[in-house]
């Protein structure tokens, strides 16, 4: 693991949709702080934190984003632009004069530019800052990406925890039958699916549904209720970054959605589907495609896949998640054993 002297880093976090930005940032901050360093993480919302990280973490200042950059602050070390937030000029020369690292921490994909784009210069040519350079760094899964962020006591925590024990605290009546939670957006076929698990001849399910936006629309297609036929809904709230990691360990199977919660997915080793989060032009059916190539997925877990991501009606196709246990596990042994992001950001920044 990459060692270097204690720097103090900005990080800058515009909370677009969802709080998945937030979440990556969050954990960014936490593991560098863990590992001796300054954070000073800037969100233009901090809302989410309360429940995302209500115990905070040492080393990490949360600061909120304002219209008007601050004066009169030391300087950092080291700058993260997370996620194309373009950071005001007059920011930059607020928390940063100096011209150190400057890094543009991209979007997770398993599509082939990353390897390309990773680690590349993008000097800035016009305005104040002109003569700088920003540094591109993409996360990614394989060996010539920036890697995935993992703790490390992953392992271990997920060792100790007790499914059955957790089940019967957060999971009320659950009695044996699959577990399956849900953390999705809005799909198309949700409805389609809802229908499928509470047919009297389906195997007895019990879903655990985030709050928010898959909350809302489990309760448009099927009520208030909480038991429709074989499948049993618990309407889970807000949690930490820690206690989501325990549902998906908990679940037989894990729909989940945008970036964080796809890399807790891999790391779990259960089956699971995610949905990508949709863009305009369609470039996320292309991003969905690359991924699920990498992860060799089998005919029925990327049926599933294309079903849950369809920008239209579909029929629901046949699929057996149990069987696709082994292709999540072999792909978590894949990218287990390279260096993960934040050793891997640390040794970059030491180039610099």
């Amino acid at each position: 693991m990459p060692t270097m002297p204690s720097l103090l880093w900005d990080v800058f976090c515009q909370v677009v949709d969802n709080h998945g930005d937030l979440g990556v940032c969050w954990r960014l901050s936490a593991q560098l702080a863990k590992r001796g360093h300054r954070v000073r993480l800037w969100v233009d919302d901090t809302s989410a934190l309360a429940w995302m990280a209500p115990r905070g973490s040492e080393g990490v200042d949360v600061r909120h984003w304002h219209c008007e950059p601050p004066t009169g602050l030391p300087a950092g070390d080291v700058l993260v632009e997370a996620f194309g937030c373009d950071i005001p000029d007059a920011w930059v020369l607020a928390v940063a004069p100096q011209a150190g690292p400057w890094i543009n921490l991209e979007y997770l994909s398993a599509e082939a530019y990353v390897e390309r784009m990773h680690g590349l210069p993008s000097p800035v040519m016009r305005g104040p800052l002109a003569g700088r350079t920003k540094h591109f760094f993409y996360p990614g899964f394989t060996p010539a990406t920036g890697g995935l962020l993992r703790e490390d006591d992953l392992q271990a925590r997920q060792a100790r925890f007790d499914r059955g024990t957790w089940l019967q605290t957060h999971a009320p009546g659950w009695a044996g039958e699959q577990v399956v939670s849900l953390f999705c957006y809005e799909p198309v076929n949700l409805g389609t699916w809802l229908d499928h698990l509470r047919q009297p001849d389906s195997a007895p399910t019990h879903l655990l549904v985030a709050p928010g936006r898959p909350m809302a629309a489990v309760r448009q297609h099927l009520g208030e209720g909480t038991q429709h036929g074989p499948l049993r809904l618990t309407w889970r709230s807000h949690c930490s970054q820690t206690e989501f990691d325990h549902v998906l360990w908990a679940s037989d199977l894990n729909m989940v959605r945008g970036e964080d919660s796809l890399v807790r997915a891999l790391w779990a080793g259960r089956p699971f589907v995610w949905h990508i989060y949709p863009q305009d032009d369609g470039a996320h059916h292309t991003k969905l495609q690359a991924f699920l190539d990498w992860l060799k997925a089998p005919a029925d877990m990327r049926a599933q896949h294309l079903f849950w991501n369809a920008d239209t009606p579909a029929r629901l196709p046949h699929y057996d998640a149990r069987t696709w246990t082994d292709t999540v596990r072999r792909a978590r042994r894949t990218v287990s054993v390279q260096e993960d992001l934040v050793s891997q950001l640390i040794a970059q920044v030491s180039r610099l």
